[in-house]
């Protein structure tokens, strides 16, 4: 499914290496904690451990599991929804929108009834009883941090299955609810590494919940979903603790930057305030993303069009957090845009 732009197609289109993009469709940390010379020493001879010991071991002390939680591993978040919803197998599935299409594409392969519900004007809408209820916070592509309380408990109170998305949680100052499924054996919460990680080639999502679901779950999945390149890394990683202040620092730094850098071009008649490591932003006059694109193509800036969001059109536009340097080349950039 489609996270960003097509880097690859992008930079071949302009006859530049993908490394010469300045890339703003994709939601990665700039950063990285570790470096990839950490890898030298990885054994590649014997079979990976199957049950992910050690990587387990460095997830729990960087996110504590419940008593009575137990966690599963898929080959990122991605792999972790495709499996979790054919596992469950809804037959009403009620969408928060706009968010990602890996949902509602893999209930069209199910053939689930999907019901959106537009969380921008119909944030407490009634669901369907005993529903699967998807709600990703923070939300994408817009960023907002959602308190969850008064939602929790209408979705509870309806018997609903719920699954919390929460692959950006990292980049916000939150707790996890993943702390309720101790209390509420039908919620699930799936969790993506590469982004906070800045590391999108080493595919690592997991699943948080009740121990009796997560044995059911995995009694559908293969041995040596992930590498052992992939799992040592990650360790290395996730032991990175002073990592986890950085980014939380540097990146409301930079979306305070790039908010700045936004409102400034005149070219947006709204930004949404994002708790996240992107920004979405609405064109002025009904403009069009697609065309702005086709403008900064020159100084081989990529952005994300939202159009394909249940909701939005092809107005509104996400930007990425990326570091100094490449803000100030996007506010640059913005000057040579046409209005």
């Amino acid at each position: 499914m489609n996270h960003g732009g097509n880097i690859y197609q992008f930079a071949r289109r302009l006859g530049c290496l993908p490394e010469q993009v300045l890339d703003f469709s994709a939601n990665i940390n700039p950063k990285q904690a570790v470096d990839l010379n950490c890898l030298q020493g990885v054994q590649l001879t014997p079979y990976a451990d199957p049950d992910y010991g050690l990587l387990k071991q460095a997830l729990d002390r960087r996110y504590p599991i419940p008593a009575g939680v137990d966690i599963e591993l898929f080959n990122g978040a991605s792999a972790a929804i495709f499996a979790l919803l054919r596992g469950l197998q809804p037959k009403d599935l009620v969408l928060y929108t706009p968010l990602y299409g890996e949902y509602a594409h893999i209930a069209g392969e199910l053939g689930c009834a999907v019901h959106n519900i537009n969380r921008f004007n119909h944030l407490l809408a009634d669901v369907p009883e005993r529903s699967t209820v998807v709600f990703v916070n923070p939300s994408t592509p817009d960023g907002r941090l959602y308190d969850l309380q008064e939602l929790l408990a209408a979705w509870q109170a309806a018997d609903c299955t719920i699954i919390i998305d929460e692959s950006f949680l990292d980049f916000c100052s939150a707790d996890s609810v993943a702390e309720r499924i101790a209390h509420y054996d039908k919620l699930y919460v799936i969790k993506s590494l590469s982004k906070f990680y800045g590391c999108a080639g080493i595919r690592i999502g997991f699943i948080l919940a009740a121990t009796a679901a997560i044995k059911e779950l995995h009694r559908f999945e293969p041995a040596w979903k992930l590498s052992s390149l992939d799992m040592a890394y990650m360790q290395q990683a996730l032991a990175n603790n002073a990592f986890i202040e950085q980014t939380l620092e540097q990146t409301a730094y930079l979306r305070d930057l790039l908010y700045q850098s936004l409102q400034g071009s005149g070219l947006f008649d709204k930004i949404y305030p994002g708790q996240a490591n992107f920004l979405l932003a609405r064109m002025a006059n009904g403009g069009d993303g697609y065309r702005l694109q086709a403008q900064l193509e020159p100084s081989r800036i990529l952005i994300r069009v939202c159009d394909n969001f249940e909701g939005l059109d092809k107005s509104h536009v996400r930007f990425a957090v990326k570091d100094e340097l490449t803000i100030s080349q996007l506010a640059h950039s913005f000057k040579n845009v046409k209005k």
